[in-house]
This record gives structure tokens, C-alpha cells and sequence, in this order.
């Protein structure tokens, strides 16, 4: 059977289509307090670090890859959150997916001057553990307690996002 390729207004229309529901599933957060799931994140310096050691922390986990243009997009607020809120108890991991050419992620990270931790997950336990995670980006963020309290499928509209960091930074 001889099919034709959709057509460009079909597929700009169906990827504007996917990328709205995923804004709304974006504004989703979690219903219940659920706990961050025990992860050992392998960092690109080969060191590693362990969501325990975040206990007493907010801690921003964020799911993306190299090839991602909403990801390379987010970095730079990303950054900016970050110094904003570290020297506070906050705490940033960018967990680059499995299919993310590791030197490709060095690279990003080197030439960007990424100021956190950043974290390859070659074998996908980590994304699978907290969720499955399959699109990118996803982030997290987590409370002193090791609970999340916000996901976020999709670039996070930063002002509101700072107002929880905020609002949990308070929190004892």
C-alpha cells in the first residue's frame, strides 16, 4: 500500500497539539507527598552522590538530553535558579538520559559552565525509578523530607517555580 507522509501543516499541527498537553500535564504536580525514590546519581567527574545525602535540602531534578531542543532551551534559567537558590540549601542534579552520548554531555556541560551536579544515566535505572521518565524534559523538585512536590513535563514557568523553592526553603 502506498501511503503518503503527512502532510507539514498535519505535523506542526500535531506537535503543537502534544506540546500544549504536555504544558498542562507540566502544571500537574504530585496529589500526594510521595517520597523521591533512593537513587545513586553517577556524576560526570565518575564521582558519585545518593538522594540520602540530599535529606535537609530542596533539591531540583532534572531529566533531559543534549538533543532536546526544550532542554538546551530551559538550561540557562536553569542555571539561573540554581545560583539563585544554592548558597540556601538548594540543590540541582541534571540527570542526562540514557541515550545521551556521554561525550556529548561533557561537552554541553564544559562549554556551558554548568554550575551543579550533572549525572549520566547509562544504563536508565535512574530515569526508571523515578517514574519512567521518556520525555524530556522532566524535573522534579524535592523537599527537605525527600518528597516531591511538583513534576514538571516540559519547561517550568520559572516565576512560579521560584515561589515554591522559596515557599520550601522556608519550610524547617
Amino acid at each position: 500500500m502506498n501511503r503518503r507522509p503527512p502532510s507539514r501543516r498535519r505535523f506542526v499541527a500535531s506537535t503543537a497539539w502534544a506540546g500544549m498537553s504536555l504544558g498542562l500535564l507540566g502544571m500537574a504536580g504530585c496529589g500526594t507527598q510521595e517520597q523521591a525514590p533512593a537513587s545513586r546519581f553517577v556524576l560526570l567527574d565518575g564521582n558519585t552522590v545518593d538522594t540520602a545525602s540530599f535529606k535537609g535540602k530542596v533539591v531540583l531534578v532534572n531529566f533531559w538530553a543534549t538533543t532536546c531542543v526544550t532542554c538546551v532551551k530551559e538550561m540557562p534559567s536553569l542555571v539561573a535558579t540554581h545560583n539563585k537558590f544554592k548558597d540556601r540549601g538548594f540543590e540541582t542534579v541534571a540527570v542526562a538520559m540514557s541515550y545521551d552520548p556521554p561525550q556529548w554531555v561533557n561537552n554541553f556541560a564544559q562549554t556551558r559552565q554548568l554550575p551543579f551536579k550533572v549525572a549520566l544515566d547509562n544504563t536508565g535505572e535512574v530515569a526508571k525509578a523515578w517514574g519512567d521518565v521518556k520525555l524530556t524534559p522532566t524535573t522534579y523538585l524535592v523537599d527537605k523530607q525527600g518528597n516531591i512536590v511538583k513534576r514538571y513535563v516540559g519547561e517550568p514557568e520559572f516565576d512560579a517555580l521560584h515561589q515554591l523553592v522559596e515557599k520550601l526553603l522556608a519550610q524547617a
